[in-house]
């Protein structure tokens, strides 16, 4: 390891150890304020055998909070300074404290033998969020100004520079992009540039975006060696490769890609959650449903459930049942198109519940039957599916696995994010399965039902935009 590389490495592990003792701090001041209020309010208020705690009784409790509120920051990323937008780490940590809170505040009740004092809860809560918002607008401050944003050479091939950017655009207060260059320079000419401009500092990573295997591998090899920063924008056998089985038989290495992820046992757990949970949430948002269902048709009269074909695994057909939320003439040319951002279709009390998502309540009764599960790649119309496999054949991918509520694509992108992106996302999903993935989208989906972003509606540049992207982006399948 020369010198250059030693000094990265440091400054890497350094920064790390910041993230972590800043997110640390955060946990902290959450669990001492919980403790705060444990001593003088809580434990007066459990029943009486339980009231004199010893020293170590109360340690046990606090403790408790603490990790279930560490688990949960990690969960929905509240841990992830200097990653997340300031503004989406308050919300993610904030969240997490809530649902910390809920389930502290059920094992308070289950000790009390009755629902526990919630006003001090309630307190508790607003404390809490004052200190998370101070605490992380102080923090996050110093990380950005000890740590800059990374300076980022380009490598693209003929997809437009100019998308890839808009991506890292977004996020300017983590990725700088200072220069670009297009494959066609040659390998060996870009190789070179990178280790005369690496050296002198111009910027500190590469990012290869959508060029062929062969050219990539090089760059990327040569990189590794000199142990520099590579971001590689993968292509769909990549995201295939990811969920590989490691074999070891031979004197080699052996990687192996089942036909279908799913074991018979995983499949029937899976579908176990899938009718327990749906029961469940059925007469828990019965309320809400019925409400929903008032207001649809007092508004214009028309039917409260749409009823729409879509496909699940294998491309099976089904009816998926959700509530209207557009005009009741909304198709009335025949022709099937996506919901656009700001469309004129959709109706007031179609707004709103598709904001808030009760428009998909409905779809717990598909789960139930089975057309669906309550985790895999969303389900999509024949008619787009016909249009997106034309200039996208790998989308019939996605249809291995039973079609779902919400998915890895929701959780982890934009209802208006590109369908070629999206379907890398579905599957990583379905090459990476496992019940603990199922779980940790479940808890996931709870928080991007409040973010705004996943409830936007798709830009009608896009769709006209794909086979373009497509085209561009030098495929090897």
């Amino acid at each position: 390891m020369n010198e250059n590389e030693r000094i990265t490495s440091n400054i890497e592990s350094f920064k790390r150890l910041i993230n972590l003792i800043f997110s640390a701090g955060c946990i902290a001041l959450e669990t001492a304020i919980f403790g705060y209020n444990w001593l003088k309010h809580f434990q007066h208020s459990v029943v009486p055998a339980l009231r004199d705690f010893w020293f170590k009784g109360h340690l046990l409790e606090i403790s408790i909070y603490g990790v279930i509120l560490l688990f949960l920051s990690i969960m929905y990323g509240g841990m992830r300074l200097g990653y997340l937008k300031n503004v989406e780490l308050i919300f993610s940590q904030v969240f997490a404290t809530a649902i910390a809170n809920i389930i502290i505040y059920g094992e308070l009740s289950v000790m009390a033998f009755q629902l526990f004092v919630p006003q001090i809860f309630f307190l508790m809560m607003f404390e809490q969020t004052v200190v998370i918002i101070i605490y992380i607008n102080i923090v996050n401050r110093i990380y950005r100004t000890v740590f800059p944003p990374r300076k980022l050479l380009l490598i693209h091939g003929d997809r437009p520079a100019q998308d890839i950017m808009a991506k890292f655009e977004s996020r300017r207060d983590k990725y700088v992009i200072v220069k670009s260059v297009h494959i066609r320079e040659g390998v060996e000419k870009i190789c070179e540039q990178i280790s005369r401009e690496y050296e002198a500092g111009e910027y500190n990573a590469i990012v290869i975006g959508d060029i062929r295997v062969e050219k990539r591998n090089l760059i990327l090899k040569y990189c590794y060696g000199r142990s520099i920063r590579v971001y590689v924008m993968p292509k769909i056998p990549d995201v295939i490769m990811m969920g590989s089985e490691e074999l070891h038989i031979f004197d080699t290495p052996l990687m192996l890609t089942r036909e279908y992820k799913l074991t018979i046992e995983e499949r029937f757990v899976k579908r176990l959650m899938d009718i327990i949970c749906s029961a469940i949430l059925l007469v828990i948002a019965s309320p809400f449903m019925l409400i929903t269902a008032i207001a649809i048709k007092l508004y214009d009269g028309g039917p409260v459930l749409y009823k729409q074909i879509r496909c699940t695994r294998n491309q099976r057909e089904f009816y998926i049942m959700k509530f209207r939320s557009m005009r009741v003439d909304a198709e009335k040319d025949g022709v099937a198109r996506l919901a656009q951002k700001h469309d004129d279709r959709i109706t007031p009390i179609g707004r709103f519940i598709r904001k808030c998502r009760i428009d998909e309540l409905p779809q717990l009764v598909n789960i139930l039957k089975g057309d669906m599960s309550f985790i895999g790649p969303r389900p999509e119309r024949p008619e787009i599916i016909a249009q997106y496999v034309e200039i996208m054949p790998e989308f019939v991918f996605r249809m291995k696995v039973k079609a779902g509520l919400a998915g890895f694509a929701q959780v982890y992108g934009k209802y208006n994010t590109s369908p070629y992106d999206k379907l890398k996302l579905d599957l990583t999903y379905i090459e990476n399965y496992s019940l603990w993935l199922d779980l940790k989208l479940m808890l996931l989906t709870l928080k991007i039902l409040l973010w705004p972003d996943s409830t936007e509606g798709v830009e009608s540049e896009q769709i006209t935009a794909l086979k373009a992207e497509i085209e561009q982006s030098d495929q090897e399948i």
